[in-house]
C-alpha cells in the first residue's frame, strides 16, 4: 500500500514525536468533573493547580496604567527591559544571585521556558533525569524534543526527594539535564540545603550535566522552612544551571502567562531563537503588570502562604484520620500527595474491585463527586494529589466525603 493509500485510510496522522503523548490528565479529569457539575452534580473539584485567591489589586492596576499609555504593541521578543530589570533585581533581592539582562529571558508562562530550554539543548537520545513524582508536563516536553526522560523513583521513605546515590547511578554519556522542582508539584516537597548540597556535589563531579531548577513554589513554604535555590548555594554550577520562575503562584497569575528564567548567556540565546519562532513576544499587558508584582509590594505573600499552611494542616490531618490513607505533611506548595495503598483490593459498593489508585480516585469522583488526581498522572503510584487551593469549606465537605466514600468500601 502507497503512503498516499495508508493516509487517506487512516486520515490524519500524528508526528511520531507527539504519539505517545495525550492531554494531560489533570485536564481530563477537570474536564469530566466540570462536565458533572452541568449535569447538576455537587462536584468538588480539588485538581485545578492555581491559587484561589485574585491577582493583586495594584497589579491589576498596572496593567490598566499600561493600556491606556498605548502600550499594546510588540515587545522585544523575550521580554522587556523594564520586566528584566526587575527580574534582575528579585534574583539578587530574593535569591544573591547576579544576572546581566541578556542572561535573562521571558516567555508566555513557565511552561514555555522549559520547552524553550529543551528545544534549544537537546538532541535525539539525549537523556534528562527527572525525579518522580514530578509535574506531568516534564516528561512530555523531553519526548516533543526527542529526548529520553530518564524517571527516578523517589518514594515517600526519602519524602520523595531524589538522593546522591539514585542520581551518580542514572547519569550516563547522554544525560544533558537533570529537572529538579522546589518545592514540588504533586508531592509539595521542598529541599533544604543539606537536601540540595549532595546531589550538586554528584553534578559536580560530571561537567556535562546541565541543571534545570523550577521554582515556580518558592513562595509557599511552610513550619519556618527556608527556600535555597541550587545556583545560590554552589556558585560553580551557575554556568551550567537554568533558574526557572515566574509570577503564576505567588501573585496569582496563572491566566496573565508571564515565566521566566536566568542562565548563561549562550543558553539564552538559544532559547530566544525557538521562541521567536514559536510565539515571539509575551504579552506586553502581562509583562507590564508583571513589573509591578515583581517590583511592588511583598507583604501579602506571607498573609496568603498562611491562609495555605492552615488549609494544608487541615487537608493532612484530615487524610490521617481515614483508616487506609497516609499522607506526609509538604513542605510547601499547595498540594498533598496521600497514599492509598490502603484501598488497594477494596470492593466499592457496586461490586468493582479497586486495584489502582486511578482507580481510587475515580470512585471517589463517581461515589463522593470529589475530583482528585492519580499519582500515576504524576509518574508515582499509589498516590493521589489535592489541591486545597480553593476555600475552608469546600476542603471539609470534600474531607467528609471522601471519608464516608472510604467506609463504603469493603
Amino acid at each position: 500500500m502507497t503512503i498516499n493509500a495508508t493516509v487517506k485510510e487512516a486520515g490524519f496522522l500524528p508526528a511520531s514525536r507527539i504519539a505517545s503523548i495525550g492531554v494531560s490528565e489533570i485536564l481530563k479529569i477537570g474536564a469530566r468533573a466540570n462536565a458533572m457539575k452541568r449535569e447538576g452534580k455537587p462536584v468538588i473539584i480539588l485538581g485545578a493547580g492555581e491559587p484561589d485567591f485574585d491577582t493583586p489589586d495594584h497589579v491589576k492596576q498596572a496593567a490598566w496604567d499600561a493600556i491606556q499609555r498605548g502600550e499594546t504593541k510588540y515587545t522585544a521578543l523575550d521580554g522587556t527591559p523594564e520586566l528584566k530589570k526587575a527580574i534582575r533585581e528579585k534574583f539578587q533581592r530574593e535569591n544573591g544571585l547576579a544576572y546581566e539582562l541578556d542572561e535573562i529571558t521571558v516567555g508566555t508562562g513557565a511552561k514555555q521556558i522549559l520547552f524553550n530550554a529543551m528545544m534549544a539543548s537537546i538532541n535525539p537520545g539525549d537523556e534528562v533525569i527527572i525525579p518522580t513524582p514530578y509535574w506531568t508536563s516534564y516528561s512530555d516536553i523531553v519526548q516533543i524534543c526527542e529526548g529520553k526522560p530518564v524517571l527516578i523513583a523517589c518514594d515517600a521513605s526519602s519524602g520523595f526527594r531524589l538522593t546522591a546515590d539514585k542520581l551518580e547511578a542514572a547519569i550516563t554519556p547522554k544525560t544533558r539535564w537533570v529537572l529538579l522542582n522546589s518545592p514540588s508539584n504533586p508531592s509539595g516537597t521542598a529541599y533544604s540545603a543539606s537536601d540540595y548540597r549532595p546531589l550538586l556535589e554528584v553534578l559536580l563531579k560530571h561537567p556535562h550535566v546541565w541543571l534545570l531548577v523550577d521554582d515556580m513554589y518558592e513562595h509557599i513554604v511552610y513550619d519556618g522552612f527556608r527556600f535555597v535555590t541550587p545556583a545560590q548555594l554552589e556558585p560553580r554550577l551557575k554556568e551550567r544551571t537554568l533558574t526557572v520562575n515566574g509570577v503564576s503562584k505567588a501573585y496569582a497569575m496563572t491566566g496573565w502567562r508571564i515565566g521566566y528564567a536566568g542562565g548563561p548567556r549562550a543558553l539564552i540565546k538559544a532559547m530566544a531563537v525557538v521562541q521567536s519562532q514559536a510565539t515571539s513576544c509575551p504579552s506586553s499587558v502581562s509583562q507590564a503588570a508583571s513589573v509591578a508584582a515583581l517590583n511592588g509590594p511583598q507583604d501579602f505573600l506571607k498573609e496568603r502562604t498562611a491562609s495555605f499552611e492552615h488549609r494544608r494542616d487541615l487537608v493532612v490531618s484530615g487524610l490521617n484520620a481515614i483508616d487506609g490513607l497516609d499522607c506526609r505533611v509538604p513542605e510547601g506548595a499547595f498540594y498533598t500527595f496521600s497514599g492509598c495503598a490502603g484501598m488497594l483490593g477494596k470492593v466499592t459498593p457496586s461490586g468493582k474491585t479497586i486495584k489502582t489508585d486511578t482507580d481510587f480516585c475515580a470512585y471517589l469522583l463517581d461515589d463522593a463527586h470529589v475530583a482528585v488526581v492519580p499519582g500515576s498522572a504524576f509518574g508515582l503510584s499509589p498516590f493521589f494529589r489535592i489541591s486545597y487551593a480553593t476555600s475552608e469549606a469546600e476542603l471539609k465537605e470534600a474531607l467528609t466525603r471522601i471519608a464516608t466514600a472510604c467506609a463504603r468500601l469493603s
